[in-house]
C-alpha cells in the first residue's frame, strides 16, 4: 500500500509565494511508486482547500491555487480534516509553510492533536525557532556566540519609543539590523546605518510583527550548514552565497533568480569544525527533528557568530538546504524527501510509546490517599 503523504502550502503569511515555490518542487520530487501525493492549499485568508490527489507533475504554481467552496476559514478547515484524516490510511503530512500560521508551531500543534505524523520540527522547535528573541535566549543559554541585540514591542515603541532608541544605541550602534521577530526571507529586514534609518526601518518591521529584534551589525560573510536527523543530527558541509550587497533582501533570494552558490564555503577546517560544533548544539537546544538550517558570521578574523535558525527551510530551486546535501553526501532531492518522511515516521512512533494514562499501581495510591 502506498504511503499518502499530505503537502500543506500556501498560507495567511507574507512568505505565502516562497511556499507554493517550495511546495511545486516537493510534490515533484515525490517518487509516485512509494507515494501517493494529496495536496491541501491554505489561502492568504486562512481557508483550506483540499486539491485531492496529485499525480502528474505541477508546471507552475498557479496549478497549486485555488478556492474552496466554502470560504469560512473554521468550515473549510473542518471539511479538510473530514475528508483526509478522516480515512483510515498510512498517511504522513509535509508541512512546507513558510513564517507565521504554519512554520511558527501553530500547524504543528494542530498535526498533534491529529496523531499523525509530519515532517519536520515539533511544537517546541517551531516555535522557539521562529522567534528571533526566543531563538536567541536559547543560543545565549546553550553557550553559542551572537551578536548584541535588543528587543521591544509595538506597545513599548509607541509609549516609550526615546528608551527603545536609547536602548538601541546604548546596547547596539550602527550600523545595525532591524527585524521582525517572527518572519523570515529577510522580509520586512532593513541595515540601518543612523537614526533616521532606525525609526523608519522599525515602523516598517511592526508591519510584519507585533515585536522587533535590532542585531549589531558583525562584519563578515554569512555561511550555512543543513542539519538532519532526530536523536542523532547529522551536519552538512557549509555552504554561502557569492554576493556584493551588504544585504541580502528578499528579491534576490526568490525574484531575480541570480544567486550563486559556493559550495563548500571558502572556510578553513578550523572555522567549519566550530560551525559544526554549535549547528548540533542549536539543533539540540531547540529540540529540533527532522531538519533545520543553521546560519553562522563568519569574519576575517575567523570568529564564528550564530545568526539564526530555519526549522522549516525553503526548497526551491535556489534554496540552500536541499543542495547542501546532495554536494555532502550525492543526496538526490526524491532521496533528501524520503529520508525526511523516514524521519517523520520514526518520530511519530516513538511517541506513540507514551502512556498517556496512570498505570494500575499508581491509581491505587492516588484512592488510597484520598
Amino acid at each position: 500500500m502506498l504511503t499518502q503523504v499530505i503537502v500543506i502550502f500556501g498560507g495567511k503569511s507574507a512568505e505565502h509565494e516562497v511556499s507554493l515555490k517550495s511546495a511545486m518542487t516537493v510534490i515533484n520530487a515525490m517518487d509516485r511508486t512509494y507515494f501517493q501525493v494529496v495536496g491541501i492549499y491554505i489561502t492568504r485568508e486562512g481557508a483550506w482547500h483540499n486539491l485531492g490527489v496529485i499525480r502528474e507533475p505541477i508546471a507552475n504554481v498557479e496549478q497549486l491555487m485555488g478556492q474552496p467552496a466554502n470560504g469560512n476559514v473554521s468550515s473549510s478547515i473542518g471539511n479538510v480534516l473530514a475528508e483526509i484524516f478522516g480515512i483510515a490510511e498510512k498517511k504522513v503530512v509535509f508541512p512546507v509553510m513558510h513564517g507565521p500560521n504554519g512554520e511558527d508551531g501553530t500547524l504543528q500543534g494542530l498535526l498533534e492533536m491529529l496523531n499523525v505524523p509530519y515532517v519536520g520540527n515539533g511544537v517546541l522547535a517551531s516555535a522557539a525557532g521562529m522567534d528571533k528573541e526566543m531563538t536567541k535566549r536559547v543560543m545565549k543559554e546553550a553557550g553559542i556566540p551572537q551578536a548584541p541585540y535588543v528587543t521591544f514591542t509595538s506597545y513599548e515603541w509607541e509609549r516609550q519609543s526615546a528608551l527603545c532608541c536609547e536602548a538601541t544605541e546604548r546596547q547596539v550602534g550602527y550600523p545595525c539590523y532591524v527585524k521582525p521577530a517572527n518572519m523570515g526571507s529577510s522580509i520586512g529586514i532593513r541595515r540601518c546605518g543612523n537614526r533616521a534609518e532606525w525609526e523608519e526601518a522599525v515602523e516598517q518591521a511592526f508591519r510584519y510583527d507585533h515585536k522587533v529584534v535590532i542585531e549589531q551589525e558583525i562584519p563578515g560573510r554569512e555561511v550555512q550548514v543543513a542539519v538532519l536527523g532526530n536523536e542523532e543530527p547529522i551536519v552538512s558541509i557549509a555552504g554561502e552565497f557569492v554576493r556584493e550587497p551588504t544585504f541580502f533582501h528578499y528579491a534576490q533570494k526568490y525574484l531575480q533568480g541570480n544567486l550563486v552558490q559556493q559550495i563548500p564555503a571558502k572556510v578553513s577546517n578550523a572555522v567549519y569544525d566550530q560551525i559544526h560544533k554549535y549547528a548540533v548544539r542549536a539543533f539540540q537546544a531547540l529540540c529540533g527533528s527532522g531538519l533545520m538550517r543553521v546560519d553562522f558570521f563568519v569574519t576575517d578574523r575567523d570568529e564564528v557568530y550564530f545568526n539564526e535558525v530555519n526549522t522549516l527551510p525553503g526548497f526551491t530551486q535556489n534554496s540552500m538546504y536541499p543542495v547542501l546535501w546532495n554536494r555532502t553526501s550525492g543526496l538526490t532531492y526524491p532521496q533528501l524527501v524520503q529520508r525526511l518522511i523516514r524521519l517523520a515516521l520514526e518520530r511519530h512512533a516513538q511517541k506513540q510509546l507514551l502512556h498517556y494514562e496512570l498505570e494500575a499501581e499508581l491509581t491505587e495510591q492516588g484512592r488510597r490517599r484520598a
